[in-house]
């Protein structure tokens, strides 16, 4: 693996140092050229928590990642420049289904200069930079997070009021690498998993994000949602290429399923109305 080729998948052309102006810049860079999707699990395509499995799929092949791909591939560049990095487990909607969930997410803690702070590039449209590890709500980008410590030790990130998960917690002792890598497999591979269900796209642009979830595309601005629908697998393979910058024609062969989901999912809504 090399660390050129990966700052030049993310387009960053500094000079990398130990410091926080850099560790936000690539944060950002990573953010903004590489998107978050789980194509290959739609395809029926095995991953893993692998370091070297996300750089050849992200920087070799110029595609995108979900947590362990995006936070793994970071913190492996991080750790090279010379970041002290620390992986731990999350847990995305732990607050509802409780510690069962911890390992469904990676997230990395960086010890710099005295202070910790939290890097997530894989929450898909979560949080732009770095943030300290202190209880605060702040604003980036114009969207609203806030980030609390429970009775119980964990810390919570509470996403923006549009995002498509409300929260994750996430401990600060080091990953239990087994966990993450049974939470890994489950989440590929049983019928209920949000990512066997439906495809999901995520990319952070400058007024927001754009997200394709099934049929559904999205704008996310501060300000609230734009909506539509794609019509066509042809429109599908079309989106990702243009706003994900994901070039995977195989794709079109997920729009049957896509469509029956959808259809499904929109009928059982009525009837419960």
């Amino acid at each position: 693996m090399d660390l050129d080729a990966y700052l030049a998948r993310i387009r960053y052309d500094g000079h990398p140092r130990v410091d926080l102006t850099t560790l936000k810049e690539i944060h950002r860079q990573h953010l903004l050229c590489v998107s978050y999707e789980n194509i290959d699990i739609q395809l029926g395509i095995s991953g893993s928590t692998a370091t070297e499995a996300a750089y050849n799929k992200i920087v070799l092949e110029g595609r995108g990642g979900w947590c362990y791909e995006m936070n793994g591939l970071l913190g492996w560049a991080l750790a090279e420049i010379g970041f002290p990095v620390t992986r731990v487990c999350g847990g995305v909607a732990r607050s509802l289904k409780g510690d069962s969930i911890l390992g469904n997410h990676l997230v990395l803690l960086i010890d710099l200069a005295g202070s910790t702070w939290v890097v997530d590039t894989g929450f898909g449209d979560g949080i732009f930079e770095p943030i300290p590890l202190i209880e605060h709500t702040f604003n980036q980008r114009g969207f609203d997070f806030k980030l609390g410590k429970s009775e119980d030790g964990y810390w919570r990130l509470e996403n923006h009021r549009f995002g498509g998960a409300s929260s994750f917690d996430f401990s600060t002792e080091p990953a239990n690498e087994d966990l993450l890598s049974n939470q890994c497999n489950y989440l590929q591979n049983d019928e209920q998993s949000p990512f066997v269900l439906a495809l999901i796209c995520q990319r952070f642009v400058d007024y927001g994000y754009e997200t394709q979830l099934g049929r559904v595309a999205k704008k996310i601005k501060p300000t609230g949602i734009e909506s539509r629908l794609i019509n066509s697998a042809d429109e599908l393979v079309g989106r990702l290429h243009d706003t994900f910058d994901l070039t995977v024609p195989e794709v079109a062969e997920l729009w049957p399923g896509i469509v029956e989901r959808h259809n499904t999912l929109f009928t059982n809504r009525e009837r419960a109305s």
